[in-house]
């Protein structure tokens, strides 16, 4: 999807963040198993994103990524409360929303970019309201229709949001030790956590403005 290479490893290296990410910390032996699952669906999810910046992106099979999707925002919509004690319910719920947006997000851009691939004969144009200029610009595809670039537009708003409320909580929970002294145990995950979820929305927020 991305015309230049240079622009192409940038966001290959920001969405291999949370990628490494939650690999680490779904191998970690304490991690609990519903935590695993959480970062099983972050780490394909990356992954996917990836794959979308990569012309031969395009190329894999969307059937299979929107059942991942698909699965992934119910799971973090569906098991949120479960997983929370009775009073903690709601606010568990309202936490995950964030997740099911950007597993949404994914969805509708698989779907353009896939209709895209399928639609285009010789690279140079596409079906669902996308375009495949040559190679000029930053971007290989870039959507034609005014609905499709609304859609594009409110979406990359709500990651950028997303993604700086984040980042401001990776701030607040970045522990804050003098020199020499020794960090508080898991006050560093917390704020780690939120970084890596930061830059895979900031990240996707990118690939929507490119559509547009």
């Amino acid at each position: 999807m991305i015309a230049g290479n240079g622009l192409r490893w940038i966001l290959t290296a920001v969405f291999a963040v949370p990628v490494t990410y939650g690999m680490w910390r779904a191998c970690a032996p304490r991690t609990a198993a519903g935590d695993r699952v959480d970062q099983v669906f972050h780490v394909v999810a990356g992954a996917l994103m990836i794959a979308m910046v990569w012309p031969w992106g395009t190329e894999l099979p969307t059937g299979p990524q929107f059942i991942v999707l698909v699965a992934g925002a119910a799971w973090f919509l569906g098991s949120a409360p479960l997983r929370a004690t009775t009073g903690a319910r709601v606010a568990a719920s309202t936490a995950a929303l964030p997740h099911v947006v950007m597993m949404a997000a994914m969805t509708w851009m698989v779907a353009v970019m896939g209709a895209a691939a399928s639609g285009h004969a010789g690279g140079t144009h596409a079906h669902a309201g996308a375009h495949v200029p040559g190679v000029s610009g930053a971007t290989l595809m870039r959507l034609a229709d005014a609905g499709p670039r609304l859609t594009a537009v409110l979406l990359a708003v709500l990651l950028v949001a997303i993604g700086l409320r984040r980042l401001a909580r990776a701030f607040e929970r970045a522990p804050t030790v003098p020199h020499g002294a020794r960090a508080p145990a898991g006050g560093g995950e917390g704020a780690l956590a939120h970084a890596c979820h930061a830059a895979m929305a900031l990240g996707m927020a990118e690939m929507f403005v490119l559509l547009v």
